[in-house]
């Protein structure tokens, strides 16, 4: 006889955490209806009932039949059909694994350098305690250099004397 069922192989907490909001009542209806499949299987005994054959020896009047229907249950056997999936899961899961591996693997990669700059930003000072003189000692080349670059508020290039547009730039190639 197949394994005895006597509970879920399903964690259903945990199923229902990975369930989105618009799709709980869809959840909960398979829930219950494998719940039902469950408690179905669960009321039939798990073995067949043993039957009584001399008291249906008592019973029957033709000579034989009682002998020949007591070998035929006998040899009756349930067809369960035979797991041939299974090994064709195993082996797409042991081709998987190492990509899955590798993909880990580069996501740490970028969970490190991630936490480097983490690091390295939380080791600088707080925004209200660092002055312009802090800023362009850790940055020179973003840093206002009002002697080496001088440059007029709001510091953007389309605000500085002698800017061009795009346009103007290919105007004055085509022009030389």
């Amino acid at each position: 006889m197949a394994k005895r069922f006597t509970k879920s192989a399903i964690n259903w907490t945990e199923f229902e955490k990975r369930v989105p909001l618009d799709q709980k009542t869809k959840f909960l209806a398979f829930k219950a209806k494998a719940e039902m499949y469950l408690r179905r299987v669960q009321a039939n005994p798990p073995e067949p009932p043993k039957i009584n054959w001399e008291e249906y020896k008592k019973i029957v009047p033709v000579e034989g039949l009682v002998e020949k229907m007591k070998t035929e249950y006998s040899r009756f056997q349930v067809p369960y059909p035979k797991d041939t999936h299974s090994v064709k899961v195993d082996e797409q899961w042991k081709s998987l694994e190492p990509k899955i591996k590798e993909f880990c693997a580069e996501r740490q990669k970028d969970i490190d350098m991630a936490q480097k700059e983490i690091n390295r930003i939380k080791a600088l000072p707080k925004f209200e305690d660092m002055t312009m003189e802090m800023f362009y000692d850790m940055y020179p080349k973003d840093a206002i250099d009002p002697v080496n670059r001088p440059t007029f508020w709001p510091h953007t290039p389309e605000e500085q004397p002698g800017y061009l547009t795009p346009e103007q730039k290919a105007m004055k190639k085509e022009s030389h």
